[in-house]
């Protein structure tokens, strides 16, 4: 018996990226800002990334403290770690720059490129 490979291909894009400002709009850091620091995609038991599994790291947001335990390495930190935690990419809004405050993001043509726009403040994010 062989195991079925999933049917996706490649990747969907996403609509914020990494140095973004965001804000938090739901979980326990509701309403804080920061920049994006990271996107972690995980992906599911064939190989592929799993559009559901997608988590950010926001500068400053959803602060964990971390218990690290010494290892071989001198360099490393000992003790308790304050670091910044994931969030689900769906728990966080991208901030329109002109009008500073959060918006849905859609994808609009510009010519041959694909550019990121805000519906609501009628503005091109980038």
């Amino acid at each position: 018996m062989s195991k079925k490979k999933s049917t996706q291909k490649r990747q969907p894009k996403l609509k914020i990226k990494k140095g973004d400002l965001v804000e938090v709009i739901a979980g326990n850091s509701k309403g804080e800002r920061g920049e994006v620091k990271s996107i972690i995609r995980k992906k599911d038991k064939y190989g592929n990334y799993d559009p559901n599994r997608v988590y950010v790291i926001v500068a400053g947001v959803n602060m964990i403290k971390k218990h690290q335990r010494r290892t071989g390495d001198v360099r490393t930190q000992v003790g308790i770690i304050e670091r910044e935690g994931p969030i689900h990419i769906s728990n966080v809004m991208l901030v329109a720059p002109n009008a500073n405050r959060p918006t849905r993001v859609q994808i609009r043509r510009e010519g041959d490129e694909k550019v990121r726009y805000s519906a609501k403040y009628d503005e091109f994010i980038d």
